[in-house]
């Protein structure tokens, strides 16, 4: 299929996709149709459609969709039939949360490190990993061939450990840091700011209580 230009929008709907599958999946589902998805997942059903034939489909009209192919190349798409590896930068409450979370493995995340510039945290075992100081960071991303690094300290020195973990060869930062990052274009990147999201979650409640819609 010849390459072309995906929206973000295509792609942030991706991974709900997926999830929607796997579930029916699990539910010995075999065959689901444009309309049962758009009933589960509040998309129209000409949205999913025109979503699928930018990879070519998947389906065939009036026979509907196989749930494990397309749970299957769905998952090829978004890079999770192989796996990553990823060490997580800033070993705080909120670092030790992921570093515990265990669905990242089912998917094929796998969390080798855990790094901290505090040294009352270091030697701390977080789930199956010792908390290390920074120091050993460039040696660590290449010996486990780290592709992912996660950002989870404060927005003061987020920028300069950024532009370390390109050097040392890191492809994309999950960035729960407060700030932008100044990295080269090839060096992906996905802010998460969760004040964001809960300012998002408020203002639906309220616009909902002013006039009983979004």
């Amino acid at each position: 299929m010849e390459s072309k230009e995906i929206s973000q929008a295509v792609i942030s709907r991706l991974p709900r996709y997926f999830r929607y599958l796997g579930e029916l999946k699990d539910e010995g589902i075999e065959r689901v149709s444009s309309q049962e998805l758009s009933d589960i997942m509040k998309v129209t059903a000409s949205q999913i459609r025109q979503d699928f034939n930018n990879f070519g489909g998947f389906g065939q009209q009036g026979y509907g969709y196989k749930v494990e192919y397309l749970y299957e190349e769905i998952g090829k798409i978004l890079g999770l039939d192989k796996k990553h590896n990823l060490v997580i930068v800033g070993a705080g409450n909120l670092g030790q949360a992921l570093a515990n979370y265990m669905n990242f493995e089912r998917r094929g995340f796998i969390f080798k490190g855990l790094f901290d510039n505090n040294p009352e945290l270091f030697g701390r075992k977080i789930k199956d990993m010792t908390v290390r100081p920074m120091e050993e960071l460039p040696f660590f991303i290449r010996e486990n061939n780290i592709d992912i690094a996660v950002l989870t300290i404060p927005k003061t020195s987020a920028v300069a450990v950024a532009e370390e973990l390109v050097i040392y060869g890191i492809k994309g930062i999950w960035n729960f840091a407060h700030v932008d990052l100044n990295v080269p274009k090839e060096i992906q990147v996905e802010n998460v700011h969760l004040s964001d999201s809960l300012m998002k979650l408020v203002y639906n409640i309220n616009r909902y209580e002013q006039d009983g819609s979004i």
